[in-house]
């Protein structure tokens, strides 16, 4: 992130401005998760996880889950709340937190390498490119297909909320910015969605506003 968004993000998790975070397990990661059919022993990067519960899931399905959140108030939160004692140290730029299967790399994302990371079997994100100013989107996007291998694959989970004026058809199909920043390197699987209608309190007249909840499923298109 920029530095300024960077600030904002840390100072967000100072004055517990995180809503966010959900208290809860995922259930759209419980229920396609395991249509994946992948080994136990899978290694799962989890992006600007903040202290999501999700990579305790991930981990009780017996995967190596590593994560990597700019927030040391958020890192610490994550094991404290979970009652986990992690072993701490420094790497580079990064402290590396670590408890059995769950890995945390404390830092700026943009600053990951793939030595870090190692080899990687699949990508689980859910909503960071909600958590980015668009602007920064697109960049961290090409820090992704840097710090992964051309065989690791994408499992993401999105929040849209659906145009006024946008059909129903279009609102179910492939977002726009999802083809716009990935299909050049991926093919991409829209697997799921949930369409939720709710009162949009934001709203002068009250309106009714659909939101999207979507799974994709993203593998490397082959180098030639």
């Amino acid at each position: 992130m920029k530095s300024r968004d960077n600030q904002l993000w840390l100072q967000s998790w100072r004055d517990n401005h995180i809503d966010f975070h959900q208290i809860t397990v995922n259930q759209l990661l419980t229920k396609f998760w395991p249509k994946l059919k992948l080994a136990p022993a899978s290694k799962v990067f989890v992006p600007l996880c903040g202290k999501s519960l999700d990579m305790i899931w991930l981990a009780e399905q017996g995967h190596q889950v590593i994560g990597v959140e700019l927030s040391p108030i958020a890192v610490r939160d994550f094991f404290k709340e979970n009652g986990l004692k992690p072993i701490k140290k420094q790497c580079g730029q990064f402290t590396l937190w670590q408890y059995e299967r769950i890995s945390i790399f404390c830092g700026d994302y943009f600053s990951l390498r793939k030595n870090d990371l190692g080899k990687i079997d699949i990508v689980y994100d859910r909503a960071s490119l909600t958590a980015l100013p668009e602007e920064i989107r697109k960049n961290y996007v090409t820090q992704l297909r840097t710090i992964v291998q051309n065989k690791t694959k994408l499992f993401i989970l999105t929040i849209e909320d659906a145009d006024e004026n946008e059909t129903l058809k279009h609102a179910l199909g492939v977002d726009d910015e999802i083809n716009t920043l990935y299909a050049e390197d991926f093919e991409i699987t829209l697997a799921h969605v949930d369409s939720v209608y709710e009162v949009d309190s934001e709203s002068p007249s009250q309106q009714t506003k659909r939101t999207e909840y979507k799974v994709y499923q993203l593998s490397r298109r082959p180098d030639f």
